[in-house]
């Protein structure tokens, strides 16, 4: 587990500092996140794939405690209480409308997809 975690750790990395070597817009996480894509279609394309399920356990293993991760969000959040006192309302409708556009670009997404699958099918 511990070189399936640390394959995990070094492609969060290597997308931060990507991200920040570059200037990207985008988060570094989410760039690792898709180098250990990369990383894991590359093993399956190999001659001799090896076995990926190590990579599969560890990051279960990460997901089972996910909830711990959100604890120093909150202690920020709580430590910017005169930011929500000042912002409060702003912060609610920036949060009410992304959450429905999130939900709104699901929907129709779905509705897309299923529209084409029943053609195809």
């Amino acid at each position: 587990m511990i070189p399936s975690l640390t394959l995990i750790l070094l492609c969060q990395l290597a997308g931060e500092a990507a991200a920040r070597a570059a200037g990207w817009p985008l988060p570094g996480p989410v760039l690792g996140m898709m180098l250990l894509l990369a990383l894991l279609l590359l093993n399956d394309a190999a001659p001799a794939p090896r076995d990926a399920a190590p990579v599969g356990r560890a990051a279960d293993g990460l997901l089972a405690n996910l909830s711990l991760l959100f604890i120093p969000a909150g202690v920020g959040v709580v430590g910017r209480l005169d930011v929500i006192a000042a912002h409060g309302i702003g912060l609610a409708a920036a949060l009410v409308a992304s959450t429905l556009l999130g939900l709104a670009a699901t929907a129709l997404t779905f509705a897309a997809v299923a529209r084409m699958t029943e053609r195809g099918a």
